[in-house]
């Protein structure tokens, strides 16, 4: 540590090493320089204690190194296993994430997008709440957003890794049709009738060509919403006798309520999720449910995160597909 007080700078390594400041800067970047080289200007930076000043190289660079992770909820189990996964893989010297939660809440969603573009983010991957927004558009010129899920077709985003819900939702409700389901609710994070997400859309097109009587319902994600939710569809004079939950984290609140109730999970009521959380295997009986290839899912948005923030050219949208996974919660209807 520099014995006069201050902050050591790269200065002071470059006299510590013999070498140019440029050569210093370039060696701690790891961008030129032999490996001996970098080590040895590393190792003089950990003797004098220095730490990189994030607002000279955002000034020297253009650059912040933050990138935003725009969550719709957090209360999402798959969406919490998203964020801290693009949290680890955005972590690098010269970059960081910042996880913020919208909590369910679009307009929100699109103020905390706006402070992320105020506070100089190098790009903002969202989940949207709601796709269609038009503050999106606005959004998308003053900063790279990269989008999860849905397109945002307003907006010109640099980049979108869309989960194929026309699949996912028209092999759930096929699934629950040939075993002779008829009447299927299906629960959704979003407010019917106020944003209608493509999921939602799906849902409402493929239940009407295969004649079924399909009911959409807003349900939160937290056990006890979810729970209150589930116990008022159940005790309803239309009961459905299958019910596609579009979160793992959803579906459970179906097993609580169904439990007080003293429903049967598959005998009374079929039951579908969506994200395959690891705890839906523990359940009786366990969940049928999709798997998304995480792993990959986030491999390939740090890719064109990355691709984005370096050349700012748009990269072409990606698709991710689901696989149905059978674990015994659906069955024939009762009777």
């Amino acid at each position: 540590m520099s014995g006069t007080g201050r902050r050591p700078t790269l200065k002071d390594i470059a006299a510590e090493t013999g070498l140019s400041m440029a050569a210093v800067s370039y060696a701690l970047r790891g961008l030129h320089g032999t490996p001996e080289t970098r080590q040895r200007v590393q190792d003089a930076a950990d003797r004098l204690g220095y730490q990189a000043d994030p607002v000279a190289r955002a000034l020297a660079s253009g650059r912040s190194g933050s990138i935003g992770v725009l969550c719709a909820s957090l209360e999402d189990l798959w969406q919490q296993r998203l964020a801290a996964a693009l949290g680890r893989e955005l972590l690098a010297p010269d970059r960081n994430a910042w996880i913020i939660d919208s909590a369910g809440d679009a307009d929100r969603q699109l103020e905390l997008a706006q402070h992320l573009v105020d506070h100089r983010a190098d790009a903002i991957v969202v989940i949207p709440i709601n796709p269609a927004a038009k503050g999106w558009a606005e959004i998308a010129r003053q900063t790279p957003v990269v989008a999860i899920g849905d397109a945002l077709p307003g907006a010109k985003a640099k980049s979108e890794v869309m989960l194929d819900n026309e699949s996912g939702v028209s092999t759930a409700l096929r699934r629950l049709a040939d075993a002779g389901h008829r009447q299927i609710a299906v629960l959704s994070p979003t407010r019917r009738f106020e944003v209608e997400r493509p999921a939602e859309e799906i849902a409402q097109r493929v239940g009407a060509d295969l004649e079924l009587k399909i009911r959409i319902l807003q349900c939160p994600h937290d056990l006890a919403g979810a729970t209150e939710v589930a116990r008022g569809l159940l005790t309803s004079t239309r009961r459905p006798t299958g019910i596609l939950a579009l979160a793992d984290s959803m579906a459970f609140g179906v097993y609580a309520a169904s439990r007080e109730l003293g429903l049967r999970v598959p005998d009374d009521l079929s039951l579908l999720g969506y994200d395959d959380q690891p705890v839906s295997q523990l359940l009786t009986p366990p969940l049928s449910t999709f798997h998304w290839p995480l792993d990959e899912l986030v491999a390939d948005v740090v890719a064109r995160v990355t691709s984005t923030v370096d050349t700012n050219r748009r990269v072409r949208r990606t698709t991710i597909a689901p696989v149905l996974i059978e674990r015994g919660s659906v069955a024939a209807p009762p009777g």
